[in-house]
């Protein structure tokens, strides 16, 4: 039973996440779902062949994806039963280059409503340095 303080409204369990991600871009690049709490997903993605841009410092498209991936996934559990969230606006600031190791991104919710929700994902390397922040926008829409 989900406790009463969290925002998620769906069960929330780390495998059932990772499991959703078989045969699709979230898999390809290594993303796995690591940690939930009351108001946070979090998820991690290696810098490693998979991420890197030509230049060897981990591509802003990835650490967009790895952002795109947890806000779309905390979205969906704050959600009713035949209701999904879409993303309709996705931003990022990519303010220190990673080179290798991993990534940690945690997102965190700015606004969950009927409607849309805007959530928060602030990326940070191995030693917690902040590498990127971004801001994703979901609309609320009828499950299809």
């Amino acid at each position: 039973m989900t406790p009463p303080n969290t925002i998620f409204r769906r069960h929330r369990d780390l495998a059932e996440l990772n499991a959703l991600s078989r045969g699709t871009a979230i898999e390809a690049l290594g993303i796995a779902f690591v940690d939930i709490g009351d108001d946070f997903l979090v998820a991690t993605m290696p810098v490693d062949a998979r991420t890197l841009q030509p230049y060897g410092l981990l591509h802003g498209g990835a650490s967009v994806l790895l952002a795109e991936t947890l806000g779309s996934s905390a979205g969906n559990l704050c959600v009713a039963e035949g209701e999904v969230c879409v993303g309709i606006e996705i931003n990022a600031n990519h303010v220190r280059g990673v080179r290798e190791g991993h990534v940690t991104g945690t997102a965190r919710p700015v606004h969950v409503g009927r409607s849309t929700q805007v959530w928060e994902i602030r990326i940070e390397d191995a030693r917690g340095r902040l590498a990127c922040v971004s801001r994703l926008t979901l609309a609320v829409v009828p499950a299809s």
